[in-house]
């Protein structure tokens, strides 16, 4: 059965969404922003606000890419979540958004890409990465450079998430 490559990429999304979803159980938003501190002590991994806050930046980014209306990024998120912030342990609750205000607009803005590949001709991902630089070395198209995207980068990010729930002792989602 032939598929298109936007269903293709679809494909991993969907995969990476379902995985997304299911690291947020028992997770509760005071513990959202916070490193885990397994027997006392705080270790500095990145924490799930700081992982879906960051991942949430790069569905507006595919939207542009594929010619669709695009969520405005809130500034706070690119000050708190670009590729060059750090991650914190958000103690007081002050420095990051909610866990409700970062998983909507996470949320949102990948479903609404999931769309958007499953309607994009594949004419589309042929075009070449305008990003330049490394990333259009390492991945010369629009194709190649979203199926990171939705794929390896958020599973790569996931995977923070899993062993930061297991410091917190929320175990395997």
């Amino acid at each position: 059965m032939p598929r298109s490559m936007g269903h293709t990429i679809a494909d991993s999304l969907s995969l990476s969404l379902g995985y997304a979803e299911k690291l947020l159980k028992d997770v509760s938003a005071d513990q959202f922003g916070r490193f885990a501190a397994p027997g006392g002590q705080a270790i500095e991994s990145n924490h799930g606000a700081f992982v879906y806050g960051h991942l949430s930046l790069y569905a507006p980014r595919i939207l542009e890419a594929l010619g669709k209306d695009a969520p405005a990024i809130p500034e706070v998120f690119e000050a708190n979540f670009s590729k060059d912030a750090k991650c914190v342990d958000d103690v007081d609750g002050t420095i990051y958004p909610d866990m409700e205000a970062i998983t909507t607009f996470f949320f949102a803005g990948y479903r609404a890409a999931l769309e958007a590949f499953q309607a994009a001709d594949d004419s589309v991902f042929q075009q070449p990465n305008p990003i330049g630089g490394r990333m259009t070395e390492l991945f010369p198209t629009i194709g190649s450079m979203h199926n990171f995207y939705v794929g390896g980068h958020v599973m790569i990010h996931m995977g923070q998430v899993s062993a930061w729930r297991r410091m917190l002792g929320l175990g395997a989602a």
